[in-house]
């Protein structure tokens, strides 16, 4: 039981900052491997004063969605993870853990969601006048896709996890 338990604890500190790194990081689009757009920013090469200029990605409906989806997601992995320490310690004998479980799949389910509309709508979501062709989907991007199933699993397994006994390990 105390190796479950780790090894959940485990999965979703591990899962938690993949959604996190995915969410903040600055390579969701690449071009070149110099200049990246991100949820956030747009970073484009300079070739006059040769130095890298950032700027905020534009707000249209798809990004935004894709913003507010990511960030639901840590949010409830966040709330999830909280819930779990605080079930472990109070939950009767025999326990579930249903709440955790939940919010770790809605996390799952969010971040699927918002890395679908960022694949079916890039190019609405970069609006670049150079062509897709020339870029690919940065590490993030993957990153959050790597995350989707973890999520889940994990929501799974809290969903299926009983407390055996009333102290831990």
């Amino acid at each position: 039981m105390a190796f479950l338990l780790m090894f959940v604890t485990l999965l979703h500190l591990v899962t938690l900052a993949m959604v996190f790194i995915a969410t903040m990081e600055k390579s969701w689009w690449t071009w070149e491997n110099v200049e990246r757009a991100d949820l956030w920013h747009k970073c484009i090469y300079d070739n006059t004063t040769d130095t890298l200029m950032c700027a905020s990605a534009s707000g249209n409906d798809w990004l935004q969605s894709v913003q507010a989806l990511m960030v639901l997601s840590v949010i409830f992995s966040s709330i999830s993870f909280i819930v779990f320490i605080c079930q472990l310690f109070t939950t009767s004998r025999r326990g579930l853990f249903y709440f955790s479980g939940l919010s770790q799949i809605l996390a799952g389910l969010a971040t699927f969601a918002a890395v679908l509309i960022y694949t079916f709508q890039r190019k609405e979501i970069l609006q670049d006048p150079r062509e897709l062709s020339k870029g690919h989907f940065g590490y993030c991007f993957i990153l959050a896709w790597v995350c989707v199933p973890l999520l889940l699993s994990s929501g799974v397994l809290y969903v299926h996890l009983r407390k055996k006994t009333h102290t831990v390990a």
